[in-house]
């Protein structure tokens, strides 16, 4: 693949959004999202969104896939599908109902259920960056709402 084919799929993540954390790519959630802001990030076109943060670390820890080997590989300038086979080809083999289930709690995961380091630093994102009124329940909210989808 060509080097000039690896900004071809990024966004301006100064001008839009990466995908919802519920979006799924290769079966898991947050990977779409993830390779979002991967690609931004090799383009340097990912304004305020951190590739390889806590939340992606979520999926890299879960599927046993190396941020280093992940980067590398969407610096190819794969295309979402060769980015599913790549996953799927190097993740942590898995049960299928163990991947449902964490991709549901993934969905579920409440702010007193994260680790308190996250906790702390939501208890201050959510007032600044979360409209009035709007309700969290759950971690995926509040990118949700932030950008727009709820």
């Amino acid at each position: 693949m060509s080097e000039n084919r690896s900004n071809e799929y990024a966004l301006d993540l100064s001008k839009s959004y990466p995908a919802s954390p519920r979006e799924t790519l290769a079966g898991y959630v947050v990977a779409k999202r993830t390779l979002d802001k991967c690609r931004a990030a090799l383009a340097g076109t990912n304004g305020e969104y951190h590739f390889d943060c806590p939340l992606d670390n979520f999926l890299f820890r879960f599927t046993e896939i190396g941020v280093e080997d992940f980067k590398s590989f969407v610096a190819t300038g794969a295309s979402d599908e060769e980015v599913a086979n790549w996953i799927e080809a190097n993740a942590k083999k898995r049960d299928t109902r163990e991947i449902i289930a964490w991709n549901n709690e993934m969905r579920s995961t409440r702010l007193c259920d994260m680790p308190i380091e996250l906790q702390e630093f939501l208890e201050g994102y959510i007032p600044e960056f979360i409209p009035t009124g709007k309700i969290v329940y759950v971690w995926f909210d509040v990118y949700d709402i932030e950008e727009g989808r709820i």
